[in-house]
């Protein structure tokens, strides 16, 4: 467990704006503080820690994703986990929920689950990349809370079955999931990418989603285990969940279980386990397959913080900007049979639709294993990853 971190940052998804900002430099917060920031947005974070906000700014995250961004001080000699006010919550008030629990560690996508139909609800104990272990840890820690959580998940949602996903060598705790919830249980095995999300909706659903659909559109509401136990906790103990579990992986690949305060600088971080990051070393948020790189220590926990991997400079992998050799590794590789060639040519070129429309763009389920063997050295993933952010972005903005 993290000693209380002496400053926070916490990452709002909406644009920064002078004006109608309900927050201003010198404002006093308190653990478990539902912060919002603008008369004209829905959009909040929660305080984590006691103390004073020193500002509110813009921050760019990848694709140009545009966040404001909270400061907050923190009081130390006030700082205490024990919260001033009780959370008093309806179990059965969807609405009431997820009013206040989109920000806490696991970041549950319960907007998402009510604005569609949900006839299942998928709780991963399994980890999506290699080398993390943080709903493992989660599934081993606090079935409790899980257990209720799963169960106010199936009242507020509608839905009628709950299926938790488990890796083999959980097993033997499977006696112990589900319970009062009537949880159905899978073990999921075998290799990358067996884990993600794609390859779960599968196994759960029997078929394979069409390309476009989300998860939720096929019915299925997919719940991290550590989402889950907030929720559960949430409800159990009257009290905002503030500390996230993430797996810290060093330049040994040694795998590390951290518990922190959401909005905790990378570099706080890195000190507390003499982590020393240098010149050209490389700060991954995810894990090595699927993560994604940041520019600086002052990057913060989030609440969908899994994993964070330090790469040392002369030994992380170099990406290029030439140009495909058409070896077909990737086709090869590819777990969802996706003319990758085709389809990074495209979207180098900027031609997103028409890699949407005619080569499967859709079908890509991220997992990376195209970038791993590419032999030109291309970041295959990190293209295919921003056509499909522009294509949205594109959508939203018609």
């Amino acid at each position: 467990i993290m000693p209380v971190p002496t400053k926070v940052t916490l990452l709002a998804a909406v644009p920064y704006a002078k004006e109608g900002a309900l927050l201003k430099s010198g404002d006093k917060v308190q653990i478990g503080q539902k912060l919002k920031l603008y008369t004209d947005s829905d959009a909040y974070v929660t305080a984590s820690v006691n103390g004073e906000v020193t500002s509110l700014a813009a921050y760019t995250g990848n694709f140009g994703q545009k966040f404001t961004a909270v400061a907050v001080k923190t009081d130390l000699d006030q700082d205490q986990e024990v919260q001033a006010d009780a959370l008093n919550l309806d179990a059965n008030d969807g609405d009431a929920i997820v009013a206040a629990l989109e920000y806490v560690p696991g970041a549950p996508p319960l907007k998402a689950m009510l604005e569609h139909h949900i006839d299942t609800i998928v709780v991963c104990g399994v980890d999506g990349d290699l080398l993390v272990q943080t709903n493992k840890f989660i599934m081993g820690s606090k079935i409790d809370a899980i257990n209720k959580g799963i169960s106010i998940l199936k009242k507020i949602s509608g839905a009628h079955h709950a299926v938790v996903v488990l890796p083999p060598e959980l097993s033997q705790t499977a006696g112990r999931v589900g319970g009062a919830s009537g949880a159905e249980l899978r073990i999921i095995e075998g290799p990358y990418p067996a884990a993600s999300e794609f390859a779960v909706a599968v196994a759960v659903l029997g078929q394979t989603l069409p390309a476009g659909q989300s998860f939720q559109d096929a019915g299925l509401g997919f719940f991290s285990a550590e989402a889950v136990a907030s929720i559960g906790e949430a409800l159990q103990l009257k009290t905002m969940p503030v500390t996230k579990t993430l797996t810290l992986i060093n330049k040994n690949l040694e795998k590390i279980i951290v518990q922190t305060r959401l909005g905790t600088p990378l570099g706080e971080l890195f000190n507390a386990f003499d982590i020393s990051v240098n010149e050209k070393d490389r700060i991954i948020v995810g894990g090595p397959m699927t993560g994604e790189a940041v520019y600086s220590e002052e990057h913060p926990v989030l609440p969908s913080t899994d994993a964070v991997m330090v790469q040392e400079g002369h030994t992380a992998p170099l990406y290029s900007d030439y140009p495909c050799i058409n070896c077909g590794d990737c086709i090869r590789i590819c777990p969802a049979n996706v003319p990758v060639s085709m389809l990074v040519r495209l979207c180098e070129a900027g031609e997103y639709e028409q890699a949407a429309d005619h080569y499967d763009l859709y079908s890509c389920i991220e997992c990376g294993l195209c970038t791993l063997v590419c032999v030109a050295r291309m970041p295959v993933l990190q293209y295919l990853k921003l056509a499909k952010y522009e294509l949205e972005h594109n959508e939203e903005e018609e």
